[in-house]
């Protein structure tokens, strides 16, 4: 008789832990059936809950691009036909305007891409410099070391001259080797010789500088006309505490 007086005056503690948390959610236990019905609405209202979350979650994410789309709704840009002939009539135009030099190259671009059309007297090596000789010349190359003497002149893709040592008078001279030269213009110099002509284009990749302090703003082809002079020896000079590198 103790014993089940102590389990009516209190029954959750002989019920359990799990039915002592349903008397908190329900606010009493004076009637077990109608607890249970309160504990399983309040169950399906929580469970109800999630799911519309969830559902919102998902549709937050669907809608901020985290999950890619069907490839089924996908719509594909259609790419214009890529009129290359167009494009040449148009640089040869505005070469012609720029008083470009026989036989210059053409440069056709797309976004990113560029294709260098120029005729069967190029010939490309495997860096990507392209050349054309006009004059062979005689006598050895240039090797490290040795001071060449050349006059140049530069051109831009449309074929406008950027510089020249013609028009300043003085032809240039510089030791092979030291790092002085753009990469693909001493590449392209290597194998010359003294009265030679050559055209050499240049590739970005071995191309010089960009910046506001040099003659090129892109990374674009670039084009140069050169003339070997010469081709002289250099040997270093030391007298008492002065020291030079004397070129004959």
């Amino acid at each position: 008789m103790l014993l089940a007086s102590f389990r009516s005056n209190f029954p959750c503690a002989v019920q359990g832990t799990v039915f002592c948390q349903r008397k908190q959610l329900t606010h009493g236990c004076t009637n077990q059936k109608s607890k249970d019905y309160i504990v399983q609405d309040s169950c399906m209202l929580q469970h109800s809950e999630k799911a519309l979350r969830r559902t919102l979650f998902l549709s937050v994410l669907v809608s901020a691009g985290v999950f890619p789309t069907l490839s089924s709704y996908g719509k594909t840009k259609s790419k214009n036909p890529y009129d290359e002939k167009r494009l040449l009539q148009q640089n040869r135009r505005i070469q012609k305007e720029n008083n470009a030099p026989e036989d210059f190259p053409n440069f056709v671009r797309e976004g990113f891409q560029v294709k260098v059309v120029s005729s069967d007297n190029y010939i490309k090596s495997d860096s990507g410099l392209i050349y054309r000789d006009f004059v062979v010349g005689q006598g050895d190359c240039p090797k490290d070391g040795q001071q060449v003497t050349f006059h140049y002149i530069g051109y831009n893709e449309s074929g406008r001259r950027i510089d020249s040592t013609y028009l300043q008078g003085t032809p240039a001279k510089i030791r092979m080797g030291t790092k002085g030269l753009v990469p693909g213009f001493e590449e392209g110099i290597r194998d010359m010789r003294p009265g030679g002509k050559r055209r050499i284009i240049i590739p970005p990749e071995l191309g010089p500088p960009v910046g506001p302090s040099t003659f090129f703003s892109s990374k674009q082809f670039e084009v140069f006309d050169v003339e070997l002079l010469s081709v002289q020896n250099c040997e270093r000079r030391t007298i008492a505490f002065y020291s030079d590198v004397v070129c004959n």
